[in-house]
């Protein structure tokens, strides 16, 4: 085995700071690959090769800017120490200089080196590389990592709990503000509170209450979309799951990001106590809360509550105590915008919009005749989805 590959094989075996990348299936079948080529075995080197490249072809032709990838994205003890300002220890900011140039120069590895290494003469599948400097991309990534994040925060920008774990959306609702028409007012205020939060200022938790198709749920992941590149994420729970609160308060608290949590169509039936570790979150319980999150509900009920007259009635001796326990939960949230129905001109003046904005050659009296025509046969009412509908017809036609 020539100097080189035997080099690059030992420096990554000494790896700490950066361990985590060697998991990664391609770096992982790479290694194989420097064992094989240690051993001599051409038949063993040869498969490794291919396994190696069909990895880094699932993710990038480009092994160099693959690999950076892997370096920024990393979530280390040397990351996570600069992005909470705690401080770090001389021997590992030591240890993560030169381990960024050990992967550095592993980026430069070409096939002509593995070729040169075994002296075989067939076909061999190509990657490419690029020269990069992985000390100064690596701290420049770092400076801005209130925005970028890092580990699984810097894979996506939304995020769900599933098995008592946030994970990332891989491809999620792509919906843009600029694709939003009517309530203006309504979504301002819960875009300047959102702005509140990005720039480190008080920002207040916000239920969107109102008719369905109404525009909340997009409203709220619009903003994300808009302002993930300033370092906002979205973590989206259900109802059943409000008691893991603390749970993803305590994993979250201390990342330079900041979070909005979820809750999509939140209603609650009178005597349920689900609402328990929400209530502890808006009020501000110590084991439910972080100055970087705020929690974003939407429901159809301004109370939260679907009610009975039996449930008014119960044989509970302090019934009127629980009862305003319960429909005041919503006054817990302090910013709360409503999101009404629109009138015919406000539905007709959204279908206009809409219909202009994917290129539909139709007039103002045309859309305000057809759009309420179709409100009417769909039997859904006035709303942004029923008029989002009624373009996608015209599309269609």
């Amino acid at each position: 085995m020539n100097g080189k590959l035997r080099k690059l094989r030992l420096s990554l075996a000494s790896i700490s700071v950066f361990r985590n990348i060697l998991a990664d299936n391609a770096v992982s079948e790479l290694r194989e690959l420097l064992n094989a080529a240690e051993s001599g075995d051409t038949s063993q080197i040869i498969d490794h090769y291919g396994r190696f490249v069909h990895e880094l072809y699932e993710r990038n032709v480009n092994f160099s800017k693959y690999l950076l990838k892997l370096v920024t994205e990393d979530e280390n003890i040397y990351i996570i120490s600069q992005s909470q300002d705690s401080g770090i220890s001389k021997a590992i900011a030591e240890a993560a200089e030169n381990e960024l140039l050990i992967l550095q120069e592993l980026s430069q590895l070409t096939p002509e080196d593995i070729a040169d290494e075994i002296g075989y003469s067939g076909y061999l599948p190509k990657w490419e590389t690029s020269d990069l400097d992985f000390i100064e991309k690596y701290h420049r990534y770092v400076g801005d990592v209130d925005k970028h994040g890092y580990g699984k925060w810097a894979k996506s920008d939304m995020f769900i709990f599933r098995d008592g774990s946030i994970v990332p959306v891989k491809s999620h609702d792509t919906q843009k503000l600029s694709e939003l028409y009517g309530y203006d007012i309504q979504r301002n205020s819960v875009i300047n509170n959102t702005l509140a939060l990005i720039n480190g200022k008080p920002a207040l938790n916000a239920l969107l209450y109102g008719d369905a198709g109404t525009g909340k749920s997009s409203t709220v992941k619009a903003i994300v979309n808009e302002y993930s590149p300033m370092g906002l994420r979205l973590i989206e729970i259900t109802k059943e799951q409000l008691r893991y609160i603390p749970e993803i308060v305590d994993e979250i608290s201390g990342n330079p990001l900041k979070f909005i949590i979820f809750i999509d169509d939140l209603s609650f039936t009178a005597g349920e106590d689900s609402f328990g570790a929400l209530k502890a979150t808006l009020e501000g319980s110590v084991a439910a809360n972080a100055d970087n999150m705020v929690i974003y509900a939407t429901s159809n009920r301004r109370h939260l509550i679907k009610e009975t007259f039996s449930d008014r009635e119960g044989d509970d001796v302090h019934r009127n105590d629980t009862l305003q326990e319960t429909l005041s939960l919503s006054a817990r949230f302090g910013l709360r915008v409503n999101f009404s129905r629109p009138d015919k001109n406000s539905y007709v003046a959204i279908a206009y919009e809409l219909a202009k904005s994917k290129g539909i050659n139709i007039s103002e009296k045309d859309i305000a005749l057809k759009a309420e025509q179709f409100a009417i046969s769909s039997g859904n009412g006035r709303s942004p989805r029923t008029a989002k509908q009624f373009v996608e017809q015209l599309l269609s036609e």
